[in-house]
């Protein structure tokens, strides 16, 4: 399957720089499937589209402040890191920009020269190990030092304001992992969600910690070439009992963003049943997967020949969702993190 075929032409002035004012007063691009129709909301009227008994699954990981912006020493050149993983002792693994500055020996001073790291080892295309030259943690360090980590789209990545703290965040967000926010749950309000529960829909959590290979555009030529970065993901026996009752009950399961869908669809078993899990997937979701458990997703607009994009087209459809997008693109949708968002039922 070419890469090419989940290519869009995106005007960069549709990519959104900033949130909307309020959370739930984004667009909504509701689509249904079997009708082939699609029709232009928004997100605060998400409850009277869904139905009562749904059940809507939410991706509860937090994101951490994982982005430093440092100096090398000497020479004072600019480098920023953004912190991935713990791999061991004091020593983390870290995207490095740029990454050919970041040999291994080098020296990183960051915070005005209150934090110093050393670059272990390379640890990949861009990639490398970083070790902490003090006797602080890098969570502590990241959380007093380190900056939401937009995405380089968002043109001021390297200089979040005040608004990022809080609205690259969920408002459910609980559990610290996510180097990238599973952008579909930021457009709910907690009044959105008494309303969503008033009306009868129950609202579940799981956790997916999102990595940076989530929203990489597919390099290889073909889709079934591309490898996804494995992530860690968890859901509870309470959080599998209470999807499997509704699905016995003939009740729809509302993934809200491509991670719930990948975790929900990892855990799912022979007999179509999702199990407890924990445990790291890479599951890798493109046209001809059959899904067994969602009936429903929430998402935002995506990049071209990403595997974000692939996974909502294996859902509803290459030319639907294409149709759909050149639709959103010239009625002014707003796309990516902070843009707007789509209902596929």
């Amino acid at each position: 399957m070419d890469v090419a075929l989940f290519d869009y032409p995106l005007p960069p002035e549709r990519i959104a720089q900033y949130p909307a004012e309020q959370r739930d007063a984004s667009r909504l691009l509701a689509c249904d499937r079997a009708a082939g129709r699609r029709e232009d909301r928004v997100f605060a009227e998400l409850p009277d589209l869904l139905r009562p008994g749904d059940v809507l699954v939410v991706n509860d990981s937090r994101v951490i402040p994982a982005r430093l912006l440092g100096r090398l020493e000497p020479g004072a050149r600019q480098v920023e890191l953004l912190f991935l993983r713990a791999v061991g002792g004091s020593a983390w693994e870290a995207l490095a920009r740029p990454a050919k500055r970041c040999r291994p020996g080098a020296v990183i001073a960051f915070a005005d020269g209150q934090v110093r790291a050393r670059v272990a080892a390379v640890a990949g295309e861009g990639r490398r190990i970083i070790e902490l030259s003090g006797t602080e943690a890098v969570r502590e360090v990241l959380e007093r030092y380190g900056v939401p980590p937009l995405p380089p789209y968002i043109t001021r990545h390297q200089k979040p304001g005040q608004e990022d703290w809080e609205r690259y965040q969920t408002v459910y967000a609980a559990r610290d992992g996510s180097v990238a926010a599973p952008t579909a749950g930021l457009h709910f309000t907690p009044a959105l969600l008494d309303r969503l529960k008033a009306r009868g829909i129950v609202v579940e959590t799981l956790t997916l910690h999102v990595g940076p290979g989530t929203f990489r555009p597919i390099r290889s030529p073909q889709v079934e070439a591309h490898r996804m970065e494995a992530e860690e993901a968890e859901i509870s026996a309470a959080a599998a009992d209470v999807i499997n009752r509704a699905k016995d009950r003939g009740r729809r399961i509302v993934a809200v963003g491509t991670t719930a869908c990948r975790a929900l669809e990892s855990a799912v078993d022979g007999q179509g049943r999702v199990r407890p899990m924990s445990a790291p997937t890479g599951l890798f979701i493109y046209p001809g997967h059959r899904f067994r458990v969602i009936d429903a997703l929430l998402t935002n607009f995506h990049l071209p020949r990403s595997s974000l994009l692939l996974l909502v087209c294996a859902f509803a459809g290459r030319e639907f969702v294409l149709d759909a997008y050149r639709h959103a693109v010239e009625a002014g949708y707003r796309f990516y993190s902070y843009g707007d968002a789509m209902l596929i039922q």
